[in-house]
């Protein structure tokens, strides 16, 4: 596949390491010569220097012969403007990224409009992360699988947690809607086997339907008392998007943020949310205003370094979830000793976002990727699957199937039926089904085989 891609800054360099690959031809086009300069050195790209809403630099990057387009700079109105001439220029599909809440309260309209394949915001993708995390006080990470029917959650285990020292074939007859698909230790995460035993420190990620994953907390008095207040630290944009989200779900929150006329105008468009004009870096200013009073504390700043020192002081605290904003994520691994607990970074869910949509398009004709999730630091890969006529492993016995290492079904859609699979059961042409895996080349259902 042939991809130009406009913007060398983080999201960029994300997308150019997951898409450089054999399969595809990148051209990047960047207005800094530095940044791209590295970006070719270390990526195996091509690249030039320009604008990317200029028409002489899309024809030079060959837009008229391209399958895809992605527009990730940091101005919204670059993006537009130059996924519009991409289309008109004849790339096959458009990918653009926009911020600004104006433009994303019209998102389909200005999609379908324009004919941008797709638009995708970094921030209202980050609210909606940190809303899902909410749902389950005790997690690590939430994400929602199979149209929102299956949970796929990450837990720490406790050194008094019951389930250190069990295995995994014993707790799948304790809790047969339960499924430990990835446990992460010391740092590498990988496919447990039902011989696998659960070890203090464990990070382990379980799927399972909504109605079984509560019981399967509360036995192991891991769920807490729902979140009904949080304390955010940043007005920024994805504040504006995470108090709507907020709202609806009856959650009371406070918002400390230093500009003034960030704070009027949330002051104006959230009436029910409690925004106070105060520097929430002050840890003064933090009990002063009750931080330890809430059930919740999320921290989104614009600078990491304060996010992090923000959040060990809310645990501190007592605050039982706190969720931080990060952009470098490689940091945490120079901080070890700093325990966060849930990290959400809003260029790393923009990238996997693309990364979904482009695989989606590389095999329209194989049974494609229809949804990608990331886990355990980027390390596992969740992907949704359509299953489509002639593929070679429909009608077959799961356990005949020559499966790659390092990878495991962990659901089976049909229909409105949700299958927890065995080895006798079969795949069927226009099952879903839902994959695990650590390999993250696989963009057909047929590349789990061996």
């Amino acid at each position: 596949m042939k991809i130009i891609m406009v913007g060398g800054g983080k999201v960029g360099e994300v997308l150019c390491a997951e898409l450089a690959t054999d399969a595809n031809d990148i051209v990047l086009i960047e207005k800094n010569p530095e940044k791209l300069d590295r970006m070719i050195n270390k990526f195996d790209i091509t690249g030039l220097v320009g604008n990317g809403a200029s028409y002489d630099a899309l024809v030079e990057a060959g837009a008229e012969t391209a399958d895809m387009f992605i527009a990730v700079t940091e101005k919204d109105e670059i993006n537009i403007i130059a996924s519009i001439l991409a289309k008109k220029l004849g790339v096959t599909y458009t990918v653009a990224r926009v911020r600004n809440p104006e433009y994303s309260m019209q998102l389909q309209f200005v999609r379908e409009s324009l004919g941008i394949s797709l638009l995708i915001n970094p921030d209202l993708s980050a609210a909606r992360d940190i809303a899902r995390n909410f749902n389950y006080s005790s997690a690590l990470s939430v994400e929602s699988l199979a149209g929102n029917r299956v949970s796929l959650i990450g837990l720490e285990i406790k050194g008094n947690s019951p389930l250190v020292g069990a295995e995994l074939k014993d707790l799948r007859t304790t809790f047969g809607g339960i499924l430990v698909c990835v446990i992460q230790r010391n740092g590498e995460s990988f496919i447990p086997d039902g011989s696998t035993s659960i070890e203090s420190g464990d990070i382990i990620y379980i799927t399972g339907a909504y109605e079984d994953v509560s019981p399967f907390l509360d036995v192991l008095h891991k769920q807490s008392k729902p979140i009904k207040s949080t304390f955010i630290v940043g007005g920024g944009r994805i504040a504006h998007y995470l108090l709507n989200l907020l709202n609806r779900s009856g959650i009371k929150s406070k918002v400390l943020e230093t500009n003034l006329e960030r704070c009027e105008n949330l002051s104006v468009d959230f009436p029910y949310a409690e925004i106070i004009h105060a520097d929430g870096t002050d840890h003064d200013i933090l009990e002063e205003e009750m931080l330890s009073e809430y059930d919740s504390f999320v921290s989104l700043t614009g600078i990491d370094e304060e996010n992090i020192v923000l959040s060990a002081f809310a645990q501190q605290c007592g605050v039982e979830k706190v969720v931080t904003k990060m952009s470098r994520t490689g940091i945490l691994k120079v901080l070890r000793n700093i325990d966060l607990q849930s990290i959400v970074s809003p260029k790393q869910l923009v990238a996997s976002e693309i990364i979904q949509f482009v695989k989606s398009r590389a095999n329209t004709e194989g049974s494609n990727v229809e949804a990608l999730y990331r886990i355990a630091d980027n390390q596992v890969e969740a992907l949704q699957f359509r299953i489509n006529h002639g593929s070679r492993i429909c009608d077959k016995p799961l356990s005949d199937l020559p499966l790659k290492s390092d990878m495991l079904i962990a659901y089976i859609l049909r229909g409105q039926e949700l299958i927890y699979p065995d080895g006798s059961d079969q795949l069927q042409p226009h099952d879903r089904v839902i994959v695990i895996t650590t390999d993250k080349s696989l963009d057909d259902i047929d590349d789990i085989l061996a």
